[in-house]
């Protein structure tokens, strides 16, 4: 049978294709651009039908029809390995519940430890050999797969198509079902307007690296800053490895400064395992020979980042506290977005020869009631630690650079405080020789 004849046979409408799912079934959504919204509208239709389907995403933009239509989860209860900022919304409103993880390790759950049911997630349309690429979700979408026992694939035709070390594609053999339709252009993602805090920050950083460096840039304003910042700077010849493709790499390629031709693994290669961004970024990652997405078990593993030479990972967090803890996930007990692949760079990048790793943030933040509070504290109290004080490396705010590894915990107090804003220092001081972490000859 040709593939053109199973592509027919395998042809379902979104309501014919979610009836297989059953009440109690695990259900994955994938990540990111990989959401099938049409799938997951019809899924919403069955609500009625189903009692406590169990579904998994990651970072989602939404809406998530499944999720809204049941405030009370009795017939879908939605889970995400790491929070978009919709996702977080649904955290505060009793909607989702966050999964643990670090990005390499989720493929490795399903394949070990989890039960996929269904598995629904887009793909670009079949090419001429029978394979739907996985485009922007490559980074987990695959593993997933294999895991399901029953896959379905929505056919979005905005995707972009993007070149895969391995794993970035399906054959129609390995689908159940296919669903196509029409979809809205792939959404923007706008980056925040830089504060003045994140300029300041960004010029710190940007002393410590090398040309020829490969760098790995989180979400956000403060990474995209930095990226501009590379794309105006004298450096040359960077490279790319990142889990997350964002547009500061489109700026750095134009620019000429992204070259990747001194990496000493996937030379002339920018590696990747999810994208999401701009229109220029989805026209820039499409078919082009220059980039490489792979899942991400190998593109967060730090035996593999760490072959890279100069390789400079920077992320940010929300706070850190006295003792060298970083929380980049959580306010408090409110939850906010996840380890992600943070901590897989952090490590990654302090085995790498010459690699640095930096945890960015500004020293402070004004709530609504027009409070300035500190983003370095004493100790946590609630807050979930992302990356431990073991593994503390390059912190950086507006005030300051500073290498905690190798401190001990009066040096790593005298540090952080002497990077916080100015209007809490005293009190860090006076906090530190409670918790023991003072000592007299630091300088005040």
């Amino acid at each position: 049978m040709s593939i053109y004849s199973k592509y027919k046979n395998k042809l379902r409408t979104p309501a014919d294709a979610v009836k297989c799912v059953k009440s109690g079934d695990w259900v994955d959504y994938s990540v990111a651009l990989g959401f099938p919204m049409l799938l997951d509208a019809a899924l919403a239709k069955r609500k009625e039908e189903l009692k406590d389907v169990k579904i998994r995403g990651n970072l989602i933009f939404g809406p998530i029809q499944a999720v809204e239509c049941d405030p009370e989860r009795e017939h879908f209860f939605y889970n995400s390995w790491h929070c978009s900022a919709y996702e977080r919304k649904l955290c505060d409103k009793g909607l989702c519940n966050y999964i643990p993880m670090a990005f390499r390790n989720v493929v490795p759950y399903y394949y070990h430890f989890l039960t996929v049911n269904v598995a629904m997630v887009c793909a670009t349309p079949m090419d001429k050999h029978g394979y739907f690429n996985l485009s922007c979700s490559t980074g987990v979408a695959k593993g997933i797969l294999d895991k399901a026992d029953i896959v379905i694939i929505e056919v979005n035709e905005k995707l972009p198509k993007i070149y895969g070390g391995f794993d970035e594609a399906i054959h129609i053999d390995q689908v159940d079902y296919i669903v196509e339709g029409a979809h809205p252009d792939l959404p923007q993602f706008p980056v925040d307007a830089a504060t003045a805090e994140d300029v300041k920050i960004a010029e710190h950083i940007l002393s410590y690296i090398p040309s020829g460096a490969t760098i790995q840039l989180g979400i956000g304003s403060m990474p995209n800053v930095i990226g501009k910042m590379l794309a105006d700077s004298d450096l040359k010849d960077l490279g790319m490895h990142t889990e997350l493709c964002s547009d500061a790499y489109v700026d750095l390629f134009e620019a000429g400064k992204l070259t990747n031709s001194k990496k000493k693994i996937h030379k002339n290669k920018g590696v990747t395992g999810i994208a999401f961004g701009s229109t220029k970024l989805y026209e820039w990652v499409d078919e082009n020979p220059g980039l490489m997405i792979c899942p991400l078990e190998y593109v967060n593993a730090p035996d593999v980042i760490a072959q890279l030479d100069d390789m400079i990972s920077i992320n940010s967090c929300i706070s850190v506290d006295l003792y060298g803890q970083i929380c980049a996930e959580s306010a408090g007990t409110r939850h906010i977005s996840g380890t992600g692949g943070q901590l897989d760079y952090l490590t990654g990048a302090s085995m790498s020869r010459g690699g640095k790793a930096f945890i960015c943030m500004a020293s402070s933040y004004v709530d609504k009631a027009g409070i300035r509070h500190s983003r370095i504290l004493p100790r946590f109290n609630g807050d979930i630690v992302t990356d431990p004080r073991s593994q503390g490396y390059f912190i950086a705010t507006e005030h300051g650079v500073i290498n905690l590894a190798g401190r001990a915990t009066w040096e790593r107090a005298e540090m952080l405080i002497s990077i916080a804003h100015p209007d809490f220092r005293d009190d860090l001081i006076q906090a530190a020789e409670e918790q023991k972490i003072w000592r007299n000859s630091n300088k005040r």
